[in-house]
């Protein structure tokens, strides 16, 4: 028995899969990209005040920020990952947000 849903044919020839996840069950994350502007102490703090993470997390994030470029800072619903990155945006950050597939 095959777990994939019954595909539906739209044109001849060509089958549209339906997935029981829609676009709003899929999975978002936050991305904070480095940036010229804040200093390292300061994108801690913001980890760990707006965030919530605990300080040892909050410095690899931004140590992966610092080195690597970006690092992905929370995941969650598109409506709440929204939400986050305005207020990252708020406090200066450079954040963004993508579906996790």
């Amino acid at each position: 028995m095959s777990s994939a849903a019954p595909a539906t044919e739209v044109l001849p020839g060509v089958e549209v899969i339906e997935d029981a996840v829609t676009a709003e069950q899929v999975p978002w994350v936050v991305i904070v990209w480095n940036d010229p502007v804040n200093l390292m102490s300061y994108v801690t703090y913001v980890f760990q005040t707006l965030l919530g993470h605990p300080r040892p997390k909050a410095e690899k994030l931004m140590l992966d920020v610092h080195h690597k470029g970006r690092a992905t800072v929370s995941h969650g619903t598109r409506d709440a990952m929204e939400s986050v990155v305005a207020k990252l945006q708020a406090a200066g950050l450079w954040a963004t947000m993508a579906a996790d597939r």
